[in-house]
């Protein structure tokens, strides 16, 4: 693999590593603490990319992305979850993007997949998907943050280290955030 889809394959699995580190400081009980105004729990954000991944990913180039099966209404209902039951479903998800993913070439970038009756360039459909990974990313990482508060330990640069940052920028290239955030 190389080019764009090498891009985006590094750019989902530097969105992945970074929910993960937010999912390992939160435990069981705030995984499924909901925001302010009852919204959405950790918990439910990753089973709906999951599900969201599953759909999407399966069959990628020959059936609608919108599987029958799936039912994204119930991904939304609260449920217990432990850590352990949460990060089982991710990667179920996960792992049918990252397959799919290592199977397309270049040359499938221009071929056409269908998501809910809409013909999309495959790669426009990959580039909603990332959007849409990383925008519920964001949720997990803000939720997570706001469930830990002094306790959360910064993923990234950490306020008031910018400078020292900028002196060494370790982190830039794809593959290094990742590294680090799961070393944390």
């Amino acid at each position: 693999m190389s080019g764009i889809l090498s891009s985006v394959r590094a750019e989902y699995t530097r969105y992945k590593a970074v929910a993960e580190a937010a999912l390992r400081q939160l435990s069981d009980e705030q995984l499924t603490t909901r925001g302010p105004g009852d919204q959405n729990s950790v918990a439910i954000i990753c089973r709906h990319i999951s599900g969201n991944l599953r759909s999407r990913f399966t069959d990628f180039l020959t059936s609608d992305g919108e599987k029958p099966w799936r039912n994204r209404d119930n991904e939304f209902l609260a449920e217990e979850s432990t850590q352990a039951e949460v990060l089982a479903l991710w990667e179920r998800g996960w792992t049918v993007l990252l397959e799919t993913l290592d199977e397309l070439e270049e040359a499938d970038l221009s071929a056409t997949v269908t998501i809910r009756g809409r013909e999309l360039l495959l790669h426009e459909a990959l580039h909603r998907s990332l959007a849409h990974v990383a925008y519920h990313v964001g949720q997990i990482v803000f939720l997570a943050r706001s469930l830990k508060g002094d306790e959360w330990t910064f993923l990234s640069i950490a306020p008031g280290q910018t400078a020292a940052y900028n002196e060494n920028p370790t982190l830039e290239k794809p593959g290094e955030f990742e590294q680090s955030v799961r070393e944390k």
